[in-house]
């Protein structure tokens, strides 16, 4: 009995395999690690923001139109819960995508405003949260674009035959992705200017000379 049991389990597993089950949990999985890698450095820059703006504060209470939006982006990013299943919700990522894309031109209009402020520029403390702030913009970018690629390899193996019979078996669903926030721009066809190039001055010619006059008859 122990014999056919074994035996069984090694052909099922054989079978799994060939179906595309292993690429499955390896795409899974390497989709979630991703995802906490784009979670951490979000979180990363929201940590960034309080002392940020605290000290913004300290040089340009005035701003308060730009330090209020910084604020209240901040705290509808904080009231997403970003869970391993918001990528399961398209709908969810959207509204997830559309409130970290709000923090991220609030953010980019306060640093706007502060080049009218050189007190500010020159404290330490500010340029040192800028220059974290900096930093923690490009890695966000890499772990989208990390997560970006992984959801891609991870929804074509469960779309692909036969390993789709195989996420059917097992309820895997293809995962939401990041969108082309300026999707609308890049679809347009660039401008095309169909005038001609302007033309060469043409060069100066010699001055002609009167035909001389007809003799009289």
């Amino acid at each position: 009995m122990g014999k056919f049991a074994l035996a069984l389990v090694a052909v099922a597993g054989l079978f799994l395999s060939g179906c595309g089950y292993n690429t499955i949990q390896r795409t899974d999985e390497q989709t979630k690690a991703a995802w906490s890698e784009v979670l951490n450095q979000y979180q990363r820059r929201a940590d960034l923001i309080p002392n940020l703006v605290k000290t913004v504060q300290g040089y340009a209470a005035q701003e308060q139109t730009v330090l209020l939006g910084v604020t209240e982006a901040r705290a509808k990013v904080g009231s997403i819960q970003a869970t391993p299943e918001l990528v399961n919700d398209a709908a969810a990522m959207a509204k997830f995508q559309a409130a970290q894309s709000q923090l991220t031109s609030a953010l980019s209009r306060l640093l706007v405003v502060t080049e009218n402020y050189p007190q500010l520029k020159s404290d330490q403390n500010f340029r040192d949260l800028q220059a974290q702030l900096e930093g923690t913009e490009n890695r966000i970018t890499i772990a989208r674009n990390r997560y970006i690629q992984s959801v891609q390899t991870y929804n074509l193996a469960i779309r692909s035959f036969p390993s789709n019979l195989t996420a059917m078996m097992f309820g895997y669903k293809t995962k939401a992705n990041f969108s082309v926030e300026n999707e609308a721009a890049i679809s347009k066809p660039p401008a095309v200017d169909f005038a001609p190039p302007p033309s060469q001055a043409p060069a100066p010619q010699p001055a002609t000379q009167p035909a001389p006059a007809s003799p009289a008859h």
